[in-house]
């Protein structure tokens, strides 16, 4: 079908060109004014490294608050498609919640109704092709500066110029157009008209991508009297359907929840359309009445149409809003979300990957599920269940209980749980560093760095597993009770991180890892006059006192891994918070003094 499309397409335009000037001159009003779109989104895009996403997580906590966002993102940006990806992007990373998407592509919508009225109301009104030179002008000279706030400006202001530029060349194709054939001879009335002029609307906007382009070529063409103004009604319907096409293809390559809030925002537009068309005429009326109180011409078409669009877009968040919550479980029923292989990653995509916040929040979150499956992993070589470090039991208790070794292949759960996903992550941020600043780039990097320990400390746990599981069950009292010491050291590390964990919210919490430190440094210097004298006291083998003594340092080491993870990856969201927490955090020198301190307290 797609290899069909092009073709045909670019074969119907080629023809126009042959047969028509003037049908040259709006397609090219077309182009352009699609080309300013692109360059409008790409210039907005430079502002989404921090801005636009903290106003999008505090602006979303109600939905009165995503339905505004929504509206005044839209009407400030002119780019519906440009917020539908953001919202995607931020629903697939779970910044948002699905309902708090749906208020925003309500919104969305009712902002794009404000593009209809700039330009009947303005565009068509003023020679704005006046406007769009200097806009041009200075808009390539920003684009060319370093900066990225200046190219963004640039970008912005290049792309109103080839918007203002694109409604001139179609406003005067369509009046030149008249002059030699009426469009509107092609005119049907009654539903008929209306059911074919609303599938010439979705088709427009589904090929172009851009709602805001077919609402240009109506309102041009209605000023021009190609289009009759019952057609053109059915056109704006037409095209607020077509608009889904760009959530759609933006949840293609999203996790459920952006596919999610693609299927609201198809099933919002249909309901809205099917109740437009099925009141269009009583609407109409209500058009002309509120066109007449606010001092708009009989005859003014165009600022009619926008009020329609306008009206009937309102009557689709009335109707709908206080339908979400059920919409909401009808989509999350309807679209069940799969349980995701261990090691198959549930947020990294490409639709995360297009901000820079969202990107991290997603690398974060799996991340998190890398260091769940670590967490069993490590516990199992431990011979701990997951259930009794979670819980409140003395873990003293716990170990003594459980002296049959759990029987676990370390090296097949890492290649099945961990491997592949830590690939992925890796793979992830070394794409999605590309666009990021020094700041967000070291973010992502102290993250990798997260994983890297995690895969570190599941290595050494390997590595002194094979002589625990074997002296937990010894005969030897000396050496099972040391070894039993080493799994209630690490229990309590692992049960330490799932506290931090549970309290990413206070600040301190990570700052409680520096207790743990000293702790681990203290029963690190004890094991070592520990084990000497159970050499001298002949408690136990040279052989013992050999795997003792390797298996103590890769306990360390383990201890020192997760709590450098925990560090990184439980620590406040906010990049501020971050650094003072790592400002406040004790160095490996301040650890020792301390710890010396304390030895020299406790003498």
């Amino acid at each position: 079908m797609k290899k069909i499309l092009l073709p045909t397409i670019l074969a119907i335009l080629a023809y126009g060109f042959w047969v028509s000037p003037d049908f040259k001159e709006i397609s090219a009003g077309v182009a352009i004014f699609l080309f300013g779109m692109l360059a409008l989104e790409d210039g907005f895009k430079a502002f989404t490294g921090g801005l636009l996403e903290r106003l999008l997580r505090k602006t979303t906590e109600g939905l009165w608050k995503s339905l505004s966002f929504g509206v005044v993102t839209t009407t400030l940006m002119q780019s519906s498609s440009l917020v539908s990806v953001i919202t995607i992007s931020f629903l697939s990373a779970g910044l948002i919640g699905l309902a708090a998407g749906i208020g925003i592509i309500f919104g969305a919508n009712l902002g794009t109704t404000t593009g209809a009225w700039l330009i009947a109301g303005f565009g068509l009104k003023v020679k704005i092709s006046a406007y769009a030179m200097p806009m041009l002008v200075f808009g390539i000279i920003l684009v060319f500066q370093r900066s990225k706030n200046l190219k963004g400006v640039g970008y912005v202001l290049a792309g109103l110029g080839f918007l203002f530029l694109g409604i001139h060349h179609m406003k005067e194709g369509f009046e030149a157009f008249r002059d030699t054939i009426d469009l509107t001879a092609f005119a049907v009335e009654g539903y008929p008209g209306i059911f074919l002029f609303t599938l010439i609307g979705v088709a427009a906007t589904v090929i172009m991508q851009s709602s805001h382009a077919t609402l240009v070529i109506i309102i041009t063409a209605l000023a021009a009297q190609q289009v009759t103004y019952e057609n053109a009604l059915a056109l704006a319907i037409g095209a607020n359907i077509g608009t889904t096409i760009t959530a759609i293809l933006g949840s293609m390559s999203s996790n459920i929840q952006g596919k999610r809030l693609a299927a609201a925002h198809l099933i919002f537009n249909m309901v809205t359309a099917l109740i437009a068309i099925a009141f269009i005429h009583q609407i109409a009326q209500g058009v002309n009445l509120i066109s007449s109180s606010v001092g708009i011409a009989d005859d003014d078409y165009t600022l009619k149409l926008a009020v329609f669009h306008s009206v009937f877009n309102t009557i689709g968040i009335v109707v709908m809003m206080p339908f979400i919550n059920h919409l909401v479980s009808f989509l999350m029923r309807t679209m069940p979300e799969k349980a995701a292989a261990a090691a198959v990653p549930m947020y990294l995509n490409d639709s995360v990957i297009e901000l820079p916040d969202t990107a991290i929040e997603a690398v974060r979150k799996e991340t998190l599920r890398l260091y769940d499956n670590a967490f069993a992993i490590i516990a199992h070589g431990l011979s701990l269940h997951r259930k009794d470090i979670l819980s409140d039991l003395d873990l003293a208790d716990v170990v003594k209980r459980t002296s049959k070794p759990i029987a676990i292949d370390l090296d097949d759960e890492y290649n099945t749980t961990v491997k592949g996903l830590y690939s992925e992550i890796v793979n992830f941020i070394s794409r999605a560093q590309v666009t990021m600043n020094e700041e967000q780039s070291n973010t992502l990097f102290a993250l990798r760095a997260a994983g890297r320990d995690m895969v570190e400390a599941i290595k050494d746990t390997k590595h002194m597993h094979k002589n625990l599981a074997r002296y937990v069950a010894s005969d030897n009292a000396a050496i099972r009770e040391e070894y039993n010491k080493i799994r209630i050291q690490l229990g309590e590390v692992l049960r330490h991180l799932a506290e931090v964990r549970a309290h990413t919210e206070d600040p301190l919490a990570v700052l409680s890892f520096d207790t743990l430190k000293v702790e681990m440094e203290d029963q690190d210097s004890t094991r070592n006059g520990v084990l000497e004298e159970l050499i001298r006291d002949n408690k136990i083998t040279a052989t013992m006192a050999t795997s003792l003594m390797n298996d103590a340092t890769y306990a360390y080491d383990v201890a020192k891994n997760l709590v450098q993870m925990g560090e990184v990856l439980f620590a406040t969201g906010d990049a501020s918070m971050r650094e003072v927490e790592r400002e406040l955090a004790l160095t490996e020198d301040e650890i020792e003094e301390l710890r010396s301190e304390l030895e020299h307290h406790d003498s």
